[in-house]
């Protein structure tokens, strides 16, 4: 999608002279192991970030790239965690949700309008406008999945320092058979979500 076409959601604002948009989306809905992410994101109007895409899209060394450029266009962003144990005692949607309110209450500036990637709404106490698919239809949607992505994949880069045997470093805590393997072997370690492994190894 062309850099135009990803301010369609922000212009329709911009149209009605509500100029602070944010974006919202998260990173690490469907791990085993560690935090979800969220990160929110106000971008001037029409700021030319070439590249700018879906984090899921673009390779590690371009979302490195595209993350500090984002966080020094952006008139403000925010980024924050909810991390396993919350997702285990609240559930992964809940706890995305907490992850993203904690993020724009990062705001410096309080947004007019919230942009949040995917079909689910919560109140906010600012006016919200999901988005499916909204990480690659949005400009906005888009810088905050990579600042997400960016953040969560260096936390897990750390744990992998911390808890070797897991792999951590190559899987980011998603559910690999390498993974699944280091579970069997080595049982959970504190960062996994009990909830998600149920299946596979109990709640003890």
């Amino acid at each position: 999608m062309s850099q135009e076409n990803m301010w369609e959601f922000e212009e329709k604002y911009f149209a009605q002279n509500i100029q602070i948009v944010c974006g919202v989306d998260e990173a690490g809905r469907g791990p085993l192991a560690g935090p979800v992410c969220a990160a929110a994101v106000i971008l001037p109007p029409h700021v030319e970030i070439p590249g700018l895409n879906d984090s899921k899209k673009l390779t590690d060394k371009r979302r490195r790239e595209l993350a500090p450029i984002i966080k020094e266009c952006a008139i403000a962003y925010g980024i924050a965690f909810a991390d396993e144990k919350e997702i285990d005692e609240i559930n992964i949607l809940q706890a995305t949700f907490l992850a993203m309110e904690r993020a724009v209450s990062q705001l410096a500036v309080k947004p007019e309008i919230l942009l949040i990637d995917g079909n689910r709404e919560r109140d906010f106490h600012i006016p919200v406008e999901t988005i499916i698919k909204g990480d690659s239809r949005s400009a906005s949607i888009a810088a905050a999945s990579i600042l997400a992505k960016v953040t969560r994949d260096d936390y897990l880069l750390e744990m992998a320092q911390q808890y070797p045997e897991y792999g951590f470093d190559i899987h980011k805590g998603y559910g690999t058979k390498a993974h699944y393997t280091a579970i069997e072997k080595y049982g959970p370690c504190p960062i996994h979500r009990m909830t998600f492994l149920k299946k596979f190894y109990g709640t003890k």
